[in-house]
């Protein structure tokens, strides 16, 4: 699940910065003169291309409007890597401050304000769900009006506040509960003290709404992506990001968590927040290397353009023969590929029928006005986003069985035997997702080198399993993954029955003598089932939507990750108050509940979302064609 925002943020960037696109004079990049040819500043300084630089005369792109109207593009001085030490600095602080933050948040809500296991796990759904959520908004305020280095600069500030206010919860006694013992009645948290653990949760959320959706995009700002050099600093890039995401995903799910488990909260949430506060320093200090791509408005206007000009044209009949009779203008964009008309979703048609020659402009290119007339490419672009809903749509239920990592996995890591070994060292429960995420890092590198050859000589395909395909494993393997669980859950309890206890938890429920690390092998497969589903519906929305609106891509990831930790936190819920007046099968002690039956009902909802899923699949028509 962490490597969400990172994946997101890579194939969002690709492709989506074309020629043309607009930087700001004066801010970061360099303009020479008043305008020319883009050129790469790797080097930077040397004499010839300095010469070169002066020598270019005023170049103009055409625009892909279809008006052929030309604009005059000021030249920008890429600094490249110069630029990336600040940036790549941010980057790795940032994340080691964020996941450090973060990864440990359940046991902090239950062991320092003393909630109970199933209100800690809805709260902390709910915050996920809304730290996925926000970066929509934050992405269409990015690309609309701030663009990505204001987003970046007014986010960093904001998650350094949030990870301040976290930490003065944890080291000021006056904002969190007094200590108690094992065994004994703890005292709950009052509103204050809440209302200031809200504020610290509110401020990270603004701070995950610029980071997730604009940190990696940034950064491949800062080449050419029309030239060579430029392409490969780019992917070179994308290289160190993914290194340095890794590495601050270790650090912190083992380093920081310890601290914070076995040596102190405010000294464990104190270190996030020092890194934070370099990540900051350092992302300011590279401001006058940075160049900024000018926000130009959210691909989202289009869609609303398309569905209400089809509302408002809703009386009109059907054309007889749609590639005649409906508005096509000559497509002029070398970025967007132009798609043909399909007969899918036929009232959406209805938007590019001109019902009088007013609404065409002189030369019949343009609408007179775009909410009443959309051209034939418009509508299959929402087409597009139609037929992506219903495989979208089974990626909510997948990631109700994706969270559950984060929430009962760490509740039954506390009530099992965590010892390595005979010694004394305890794994720290938060710790057990490192164990997801070596899945994922082992499978990605097997996969690609070792497996998929010989998938394309049986399959013919050069990409192996398809995309449907491997999400459809995906899906299938997260399934698994709450039968493991359920079985594994449902030894726990017996042997916390049958056998003598290690002791209890600060929450007052007995220590299992199984092993924990009995759940390495469901995390695992979680890990393989994220590598499966994640990566390929990532790639999936990149290539079937259209490219100018690639964007949405990473907002339909983020949403699908938002949702299903809303629908995690109210079956939580749901489950709780049906079963809490019998045996509750999410009882603050799991050894009095039955977790292993709330896995089971995951595991069921699963098995439908799979069957839904091969319907959806077996109905979708790929972009551009009829099958």
């Amino acid at each position: 699940m962490m490597l969400l925002s990172l994946l997101t943020g890579a194939r969002v960037h690709k492709g989506t910065r074309p020629r043309s696109a607009r930087l700001s004079p004066g801010e970061g990049g360099e303009v020479a003169g008043e305008a020319g040819e883009e050129i790469m500043r790797g080097g930077g300084g040397r004499e010839d291309e300095e010469v070169s630089r002066k020598l270019k005369s005023m170049e103009v792109d055409k625009l892909g409007d279809g008006g052929g109207e030309e604009s005059p593009r000021p030249a920008v001085k890429y600094y490249g890597w110069k630029a990336m030490p600040f940036i790549i600095g941010n980057e790795t602080f940032e994340k080691l401050g964020t996941l450090g933050t973060s990864a440990n948040l359940l046991v902090y809500l239950t062991q320092v304000f003393h909630m109970r296991s199933v209100d800690a796990a809805t709260l902390l759904n709910g915050l996920n769900g809304t730290t996925s959520l926000a970066p929509i908004i934050g992405a269409f305020l990015s690309d609309a009006y701030l663009g990505r280095y204001l987003a970046l600069a007014i986010a960093s500030v904001a998650s350094l506040i949030g990870m301040f206010f976290l930490t003065l919860t944890a080291g000021a006694d006056s904002l969190h509960p007094p200590e108690c013992g094992v065994g004994e009645t703890c005292e709950k948290a009052t509103s204050y003290q809440f209302a200031v653990l809200f504020i610290a949760f509110g401020f990270l959320v603004l701070g995950s709404a610029g980071i997730r959706p604009c940190s990696m995009p940034f950064g491949a700002d800062q080449f050419d992506p029309n030239t060579e050099s430029g392409k490969r600093g780019i992917n070179s890039f994308f290289n160190w990001y993914y290194f340095t995401f890794t590495a601050a995903m270790m650090i912190s799910a083992t380093v920081i968590i310890y601290v914070q488990s076995n040596l102190s909260w405010p000294i464990g949430l104190g270190i996030p927040t020092g890194l934070m506060f370099l990540a900051c320093v350092l992302f300011f200090m590279g401001t006058k290397l940075y160049v900024r791509v000018t926000p130009e408005g959210s691909p989202f206007t289009s869609v609303v353009q398309v569905l209400s000009a089809a509302f408002k044209k809703r009386s009109l009949k059907q054309p007889k023969d749609p590639k005649q009779d409906l508005f096509s203008p000559p497509h002029t964009s070398a970025i967007v590929t132009k798609l043909a008309h399909t007969d899918q979703f036929r009232c959406l048609d209805k938007a590019a029928i001109v019902a009088s020659p007013e609404e065409v402009r002189s030369g019949g290119a343009a609408p007179a006005d775009p909410w009443r007339l959309c051209s034939v490419q418009q509508v299959e672009e929402v087409k597009c986003l139609i037929r992506i809903a219903p495989v979208w749509s089974t990626g909510i239920i997948y990631y109700v069985a994706v969270v559950q990592q984060s929430t009962y996995v760490v509740l039954s890591a506390l009530q099992s035997d965590r010892h390595l070994g005979r010694g004394s060292f305890e794994i720290p429960a938060a710790s057990f997702t490192v164990f997801a995420m070596l899945a994922q890092t082992l499978w990605i590198p097997l996969y690609d080198r070792i497996l998929l050859p010989r998938l394309r000589k049986i399959t013919g395909k050069d990409e192996g399993f398809t995309l449907l395909q491997r999400q459809g494993i995906g899906i299938a393997l997260s399934t698994v993954a709450m039968v493991v669980s359920a079985i594994v859950e449902d030894r726990r309890r017996a042997i916390a029955h049958s056998q003598p206890t290690l002791g209890k938890t600060m929450m007052g429920g007995d220590i299992s003598a199984m092993s924990s690390l009995w759940m390495v092998p469901q995390l695992m497969i979680l890990g393989l089932s994220e590598a499966f589903n994640l990566i390929s519906q990532i790639e999936f929305y990149y290539k079937e939507i259209p490219e100018h609106m690639r964007s949405v891509a990473g907002a339909l990831a983020f949403c699908n990750l938002a949702l299903g930790n809303y629908l995690s936190g109210f079956l939580v819920t749901i489950v709780h108050r049906t079963t809490g007046s019998g045996r509750n099968w999410l009882a603050q002690d799991l050894n009095k509940g039955r977790l292993d039956l709330f896995y089971w009902t995951i595991a069921g909802i699963g098995v439908f979302n799979l069957i839904y899923f091969l319907i959806c699949a077996r109905w979708y028509r790929f972009k551009g064609t009829s099958n």
